[in-house]
């Protein structure tokens, strides 16, 4: 099988990226025998093999430029075509130009993929306040008559998409994938080690919030939960890349001798490892209005093991599924600092409270998930059978 994706890839600091990387990766060790393309955005830079799953990546479009997705099929010619074309898509990325649905259909026509599918990483309702909203929508709902299928992470974004008349049998969930924290075993004083932070920094139990730091992370909201708690023992870990400068009086708020702040771009090995050195993982989310997404975060989090603080909103649907008691409202500062003292007096009931949260996490690990796509990809390619591949 011929498989081509088209999205982000690292070294661009991007999670649609990641989550791509992550896919193909756990694809080639369970169908060895596949042929793996990234068409990628052109700051990866040089066209190179990736070493984790053997890709090719191809420096292809460029974000939220509608004029170079017409190289998409140029790139798929050279190639000889594919069995798959499956797009990795975010508003953030494409926008939602219908130039990307023309050049699939264009792409569909000329026989260079045999069946073309997207993942809809966000999915908008048409209340939200986005101004982009409409083109979104509009985007959303004529998917079905210009690829084979589109597939979602969660029940909200599934039904969202129903509810704007998309045929179920077009939708398919696939939640992300999940990391089982290989770093748990590792005593705390050499993964402390490893991150570059000093152990003897480390007092008290541990809560941690790492990954890209926007505004709806709830940095404000954690600031105010720290106040509520008060001179109470612990450590603060905050670690990520600022995609907004203003957080950063967020950060000047928290006691020093309780915050260690890592300001960098953190791989997945050092998420992994936060996660690690972690008792309490933190998510205290803002509400996105009108916006339907999953956490890749909580993915790589919930595989460790650890109790798990979010907010109940649609993107930590799934701890709201699988531990409702540890979700607080979103914007609720007192509600968060009275589940974090909780959370620290019966850790040994919050970690059993958890179980069914781990038992998902191991449920989605991502060669799980893999194998629910190359699945779909089967049935795709059997229904379109007569969809021959060109041969160039």
């Amino acid at each position: 099988m011929k498989i081509a994706y088209l999205s982000t890839y690292p070294p661009i600091h991007c999670g649609i990226g990641e989550y791509t990387r992550f896919l193909v990766t756990a694809l080639s060790g369970i169908h060895p025998s596949g042929k793996y393309y990234i068409l990628a955005e052109e700051g990866v830079g040089e066209e190179y093999i990736d070493p984790s799953s053997g890709a090719k990546v191809i420096p292809t479009f460029r974000k939220q430029d509608p004029k170079t997705f017409y190289n998409i099929a140029s790139v798929l010619e050279k190639i000889g075509g594919v069995d798959i074309l499956h797009v990795q898509h975010e508003y953030s990325i494409y926008s939602g130009d219908r130039r990307l649905l023309e050049v699939l259909t264009d792409i569909r026509l000329r026989g260079l993929a045999r069946a073309i599918v997207v993942t809809l990483h966000s999915v908008h309702h048409p209340l939200s306040p986005d101004e982009g909203k409409w083109n979104a929508v509009r985007f959303q709902r004529a998917l079905p008559e210009h690829v084979d299928a589109v597939i979602v992470h969660s029940s909200p974004q599934e039904f969202e998409l129903q509810s704007q008349g998309l045929p179920f049998t077009f939708i398919h969930r696939i939640p992300h994938g999940t990391f089982v924290n290989p770093y748990l075993a590792e005593p705390r004083i050499l993964i402390a080690r490893k991150l570059g932070l000093d152990p003897s920094r480390l007092e008290g139990p541990i809560i941690s919030l790492a990954g890209f730091l926007h505004r709806h992370k709830g940095l404000d909201v954690l600031v105010e939960a720290l106040d509520y708690i008060g001179n109470r023992r612990l450590t603060v870990i905050i670690g990520g890349e600022l995609k907004d400068p203003s957080i950063k009086e967020y950060l000047e708020k928290i006691d020093r001798n309780k915050l260690v702040f890592t300001e960098k771009y953190l791989s997945s090995t050092e998420i992994l490892s936060i996660a690690a050195l972690a008792d309490i993982i933190i998510m205290p989310y803002h509400d996105i209005r009108g916006l339907y997404s999953v956490s890749g975060i909580l993915h790589l989090s919930m595989g460790s093991l650890k109790p798990i603080i979010g907010t109940r909103v649609p993107k930590l649907v799934e701890l709201y599924s699988y531990a409702p008691r540890l979700t607080v409202p979103s914007m609720d500062p007192r509600a968060l600092a009275e589940r974090i003292i909780w959370t620290v007096k019966n850790y040994d009931i919050a970690t059993a409270y958890a179980s069914q949260l781990y038992s998902y996490a191991v449920r989605t690990e991502w060669r799980r998930m893999a194998r629910r796509h190359l699945s779909l990809y089967r049935v795709l390619l059997k229904n379109n059978h007569g969809n021959s591949r060109i041969n160039l």
